[in-house]
């Protein structure tokens, strides 16, 4: 039986953790001796300037790309391993959501769901698939009606939800989302967020989420991991990484734009005006 320190040992081991991490492109060095960790359960957004490499660390994390030095360790598992086993469970256990869905045109919203589905559960019948990827897609937030039409004729909004639908689909633990709200109208993107929140919360899921959007690290974000100088500069609540002395983070959160999304929160946390009850 574990001891309580072992116990508690377990439970405040990162889900994520990066040491040493270097990324290069030929001469370009992306990243160079980058630490990272990310705790579980919580929603931690990445921002950084254009070029800092976001999604490449994002990439490294799920080994999709193999750096060209570090460690990374994700679930528990060497991320860098190709072994079969070490790769499965990567996979089984992580759900991506890319730009703008990244859906297959050739498949509809269900079939683009089942894929996952059919590829680590290939015993499934079509029947339980079928409903397994509809109660996806609903948890997504979209109508049943969508399950059956292609990713063109669907919104931008909408495909960013059909891709949800597919990152869930195994009921991962641990979820990324990149740049989740780009090109989202302010009503649409303020949804995303809501959503993203509500499923963190239900499900438990930790949410690893690159994004620009000052509103979306307000709204929803534990903690924020700032890329500059080709590693992470600080991983913080935002309160302390608006304090942060570098100049990208006190243009980036000091902005007409920031101000306006602290101002937003703000709003948001007031308690509402008694006079205003029963009107």
């Amino acid at each position: 039986m574990p001891t309580t320190e072992q116990t508690t040992s377990d439970t405040d081991k990162p889900i994520i953790r990066v040491r040493g991490l270097s990324n290069r492109f030929g001469e370009q060095v992306v990243h160079e001796d980058l630490d990272l960790d990310v705790k579980s359960g919580e929603i931690i957004g990445v921002v950084g300037g254009s070029g800092t490499g976001k999604s490449v660390l994002m990439r490294s994390i799920l080994g999709l790309r193999i750096p060209d030095e570090g460690e990374i360790e994700v679930l528990g598992v060497d991320a860098r391993s190709q072994e079969p086993a070490d790769r499965n469970h990567i996979e089984r256990r992580t759900g991506v959501l890319f730009q703008d869905g990244a859906l297959f045109s050739s498949l509809t919203v269900g079939e683009n769901v089942q894929v996952p589905l059919k590829e680590h559960h290939p015993d499934l019948s079509d029947s339980l698939r079928y409903e397994l990827a509809l109660l996806k897609v609903k948890l997504a937030g979209l109508p049943a009606e969508a399950l059956d039409k292609l990713p063109s004729q669907l919104s931008g909004g909408m495909r960013k939800r059909a891709g949800l639908a597919r990152a869930l689909a195994l009921d991962p633990p641990l979820l990324f989302l990149d740049e989740p709200t780009a090109g989202l109208d302010p009503i649409g993107a303020a949804a995303f967020d809501e959503l993203t929140l509500t499923l963190q919360r239900a499900l438990g899921l930790t949410v690893f989420l690159i994004t620009h959007d000052l509103d979306t690290l307000y709204a929803i974000c534990d903690r924020v991991a700032v890329l500059a100088d080709r590693k992470v500069l600080i991983t913080a609540p935002i309160e302390e990484v608006e304090k942060f002395e570098h100049p990208w983070v006190q243009e980036y959160f000091h902005g007409p734009r920031a101000r306006a999304a602290q101002k937003t929160m703000q709003k948001s946390k007031q308690p509402p005006d008694p006079r205003r009850e029963g009107n």
